[in-house]
């Protein structure tokens, strides 16, 4: 396993192209970061996370904007081996972590079938909560590219809406917060690549009932979108491009109907204006 001086070097060396640059152009581009924010950097422990937070870490230092970051845990329940490895990785990479506790794990085990989208309400709802009670004004999330177009397709397929996920949003229930996604660029073969040259070892979800849901082999649709995905980068590497820049690129004129600010608009509204 590298040091920290080390696996600093390699993500503004090795992977400046694939991890660093990206992660700067989504700042940039869509204006995520700046002077006098506080952010808290929500960390889970899995590898998105960790290299959210070492990103973030390296632009507080080198950066041109001036602001301030925290790096906040929230301990859902996870076992005692669970939560000492986010500490030792925290401690192994210099991220002087602020940890606090929730009572999630154990609401969400008595949820019926599959409770990840109530836990990542709830999740959430902590976060704002905790980093609000701590001066921040934003919370960043570890949300990557692939997340991005899973979210995308998912919402197509199984949703029937054109939907993605979006760089950054305001809290509708917190005032003067909001939550950005600085990895929003970077592909997640390349968060992988960076942990496996590092050799690190990182936190999977250790949910109690994530694990009960994969013992019984049903799958999530999140990961059948992984599947889709890998299969589209088969039959075309540009194809997963080509559907995160569809959400930046969308033709209203070909659009049957759309809804802005709760409001449904069909093309007949203004085709019969045109007329």
């Amino acid at each position: 396993m590298k040091d920290k001086k080390q696996i600093e070097r390699s993500l503004i060396t090795t992977y400046k192209k694939t991890i660093w640059s990206k992660f700067t152009k989504a700042i940039n581009e869509y204006k995520l970061i700046e002077d006098g924010d506080k952010i808290a950097v929500c960390i889970s422990g899995g590898k998105d996370s960790i290299v959210l937070a070492k990103c973030i870490q390296e632009l507080a230092r080198h950066g041109k904007n001036n602001f301030e970051a925290i790096f906040l845990v929230m301990d859902p329940g996870y076992t005692e081996n669970n939560r000492q490895l986010i500490i030792d990785n925290a401690t192994l990479l210099g991220i002087p972590i602020d940890v606090f506790n929730s009572p999630i794990f154990d609401v969400v085990s008595n949820v019926d079938g599959n409770p990840c989208y109530l836990c990542a309400r709830m999740r959430r709802g902590f976060l704002y909560k905790e980093a609000q009670l701590r001066g921040c004004n934003k919370i960043a999330l570890g949300h990557h590219f692939d997340d991005v177009i899973e979210t995308t397709l998912m919402n197509m397929l199984y949703s029937g809406e054109i939907k993605g996920m979006m760089p950054k949003l305001r809290s509708k229930n917190f005032d003067n917060m909001e939550l950005i996604r600085p990895l929003y660029k970077v592909k997640e073969k390349d968060i992988i690549a960076f942990r496996n040259f590092n050799e690190l070892t990182f936190l999977q979800c250790a949910c109690k009932m994530t694990e009960r849901i994969e013992q019984n082999t049903i799958d999530s649709k999140r990961q059948e979108m992984k599947q889709l995905v890998a299969h589209f980068r088969q039959v075309n590497q540009h194809i997963d491009m080509n559907i995160f820049r569809s959400m930046h690129n969308v033709n209203l004129d070909t659009i049957i109907g759309y809804r802005q600010q709760g409001n449904l608009i069909n093309f007949l509204d203004l085709y019969k204006k045109e007329t």
